[in-house]
């Protein structure tokens, strides 16, 4: 069991990001901390029916920096030790999981800095005006504190973000015609995040798209976005679909043992300058879906001919990670198409049918209610949505609302799902720079907790790696320390995760399109079986080429039970599990196709299980951000977010790959 620090944690450690762009400062990367944070100590509880202090005055506007002194945006000078696992190196970029923000909006400004407080507290806004907020509090510029300009945020799994310029594709839950930055609090500054905060949700690896000429995508030009055309036929491997070559045959050639291409899919929907972020996929039957933009789409899984699609009236805004066991799922819309529009509707399909069901808006409750976009996940027949400070609960069948936010000053305001329906909960107590936050299991009839796990104030729930086991992420903001917790079913701490001297853990939970959410569930890189997590390590970089290993975490004492590195000069990412063992992902080079690997629980040396072809291996290493999943004798390799420079190019966008052996 994990002891109190004895003293400051060394430099960099476990969660620390993974290697900048190349050219870019490279700050040191030590050992994490050897005695983690205490997590099982007391927990400090508000007093029961204690209203929510009133927050401070407004302070007066920033004053202009004193000559020589770095203005409004620019790097400030770090603290001198940074803490378990974040950056604090100027020229770094941010931590590893987005750093996504407080239940009211926080997150931390760059360098380790403390940004604005829950209930308005005062920021800056652009150009150091401050900005109208909630209880008529100034509130935060766009994305809460703006980042220095030109900074490189984190790039995902593998490959060096490349450097970005502006007019690159600007973050957007939905990609709307104006782009994400119009409807957001503080639009002076858009041009200066669409530099800085670029694509990046969900990846598990960014790549260039050839040997030495990265791909740089670039905001379409397009001002008049299409709702989905008619599907475009999916290349089924033998170059007989649209946009190839006849002759391009991706199984031409292949080797014995390689799997074959089962079908490559290519965008189809005419989108807005800005791209869009992609939803899913989903799995019901034979049927596998996406959501993007202004539609949804199912695709047999098969051939990857398309079956059905539901056009919706205005962008996709949020949707949960899975759907429910018979195949519905729940998404939200905005409730319009201008810069003002909200995401409150909620609207629900059957993947199986491609059939819309029930309808209807989240009621607002106060006026800084959708300051948060929607943390949505769905357990059993219900579909919880979140934001800050407020959640209800639909049954996914009827749409019938099943409960809304508790009473008291503990409120759920993001979820995970699943097999169980987890709650991240804020106890309002008056101190925005030491929050008290708590973990519940809700009954997702009913929504009342079956248990209530909460840390030590300062501690909020930042992540939630697996629910059954659960395992979750802590983040402590002021600290700047992070630590993961596992619990038991009866929710007691039972152990947390204490790497051993120089290893550097990681998973991926999506970056820069998470500034506005609270999304617990859609990690990738990480699994969980009764007794052991696995996760993989960053890249080694010391040679010449990239390589890392897994570690395979003991749940009952957090501590490593074994390492196996990955093949040389390769890269591993735990994938899931199948028939009682663990599945890997081996990411492709420019000159070795992708493979998925085993191993069983116990460690050893991975095995190959699907051979990507090497015909193929260009087009898999050249998606610019995707995730990889295996189901059913299947792998996919599935873009997250498609954007192109021109018509052209967007309509020639890889979005799926499919093996099968």
């Amino acid at each position: 069991m994990s002891q109190p620090p004895s003293q400051q944690p060394p430099q960099g450690g476990f969660g620390a990001p993974q290697e900048p762009p190349n050219g870019a400062p490279q700050p040191p990367q030590g050992p994490p901390p050897q005695n983690p944070p205490d997590l099982a100590k007391p927990p400090q509880t508000p007093p029961p029916g204690q209203p929510p202090q009133t927050p401070p005055p407004p302070a007066a506007p920033p004053q202009a920096p004193p000559s020589g002194a770095p203005g409004y945006g620019y790097p400030q000078q770090p603290s001198a030790q940074p803490g378990y696992g974040y950056p604090q190196q100027p020229g770094q970029a941010p931590g590893p999981y987005g750093q996504t923000p407080g239940p009211y909006g926080r997150q931390p400004g760059p360098y380790g800095q403390q940004a604005p407080g829950p209930y308005g507290q005062q920021a800056p806004g652009p150009y150091g005006q401050p900005a109208p907020g909630p209880y008529g509090q100034p509130a935060p510029g766009p994305y809460g504190q703006q980042a220095p300009y030109g900074q490189q945020p984190q790039g995902g799994y593998g490959y060096p973000t490349q450097q970005q310029y502006p007019g690159a594709p600007g973050p957007g839950g939905s990609g709307s015609g104006g782009g994400f930055l119009k409807n957001k609090t503080g639009i002076v500054v858009a041009a200066a995040l669409a530099v800085v905060l670029i694509a990046g949700t969900g990846t598990w690896f960014l790549l260039s798209g050839g040997d030495d000429d990265p791909k740089k995508p670039v905001a379409n030009t397009s001002n008049d976005p299409k709702p989905p055309s008619e599907s475009a036929t999916p290349d089924e491997g033998d170059g007989s679909g649209d946009g190839r070559e006849g002759d391009d045959d991706l199984n031409a050639g292949r080797k014995p043992g390689e799997a074959k291409v089962a079908w490559l899919q290519k965008n189809d929907v005419d989108l807005p300058r800005n791209g869009a972020s992609v939803h899913g996929p989903w799995f019901a039957g034979d049927v596998v879906a996406k959501a993007m933009y202004r539609g949804v789409s199912g695709y047999s899984v098969a051939d990857g001919k398309r079956k059905w699609t539901v056009p919706l009236p205005a962008d996709i805004c949020a949707a949960p990670n899975a759907p429910t066991a018979d195949g519905k799922i729940v998404i939200g819309v905005n409730d319009g198409t201008t810069d003002k529009a909200k995401c409150t509707v909620l609207q629900m399909i059957d993947l199986n049918t491609g059939k819309p069901g029930w309808k209807k808006s989240v009621k607002q409750n106060g006026t800084w209610d959708f300051m948060q976009d929607l943390s949505m996940a769905i357990s059993g027949d219900t579909v919880a949505v979140g934001r800050s400070n407020n959640a209800n609960a639909y049954r996914v069948s009827d749409g019938k609302e099943l409960f809304g936010n508790p009473s008291g000053n503990c409120k759920p305001y993001a979820f995970a799902g699943g097999p169980r329906l987890i709650a991240a909960v804020n106890c309002r107590n008056g101190d925005f720079d030491n929050p008290q936050e708590q973990v519940q299991e809700l009954d997702p009839a009913s929504g009342k907790p079956k248990w209530t796990y909460q840390p030590p104030r300062g501690w909020e729930v930042s992540k939630v790696y697996s629910t059954t086991p659960l395992v979750i992420r802590l983040d402590h903001e002021k600290k700047k320390e992070w630590a993961v917790a596992v619990l038991t079913d009866a929710g007691k701490l039972r152990s947390q995760l204490a790497p051993a001297k120089g290893d550097r853990p990681t998973a991926d939970c999506g970056r820069g399109m998470a500034i506005l959410s609270k999304k617990l569930e859609g990690c990738g890189g990480v699994v969980a079986d009764a007794n052991t997590f696995y996760m993989a390590t960053e890249d080694d970089t010391s040679g010449t080429t990239r390589t890392n290993k897994i570690i395979a975490f003991d749940l009952n004492t957090g501590k490593p039970k074994w390492y196996a590195p990955a093949p040389a000069e390769r890269v591993l990412r735990p994938l899931g599990m199948e028939g009682g063992e663990l599945l890997l992902y081996m990411r492709p080079t420019y000159d070795a196709a992708g493979a998925v690997m085993t191993l069983p629980p116990t460690g050893g040396t991975p095995k190959t299980f699907l051979q990507h072809p090497e015909s193929a291996g260009r087009i898999e290493n050249g998606f610019f951000s995707s995730r990889v999943l295996y189901q059913d004798g299947r792998s996919y390799v599935f873009s997250t977010r498609v954007s192109a420079s021109n018509d052209k190019e967007e309509l020639e966008q890889t979005t799926m790959l499919v093996f099968s052996k």
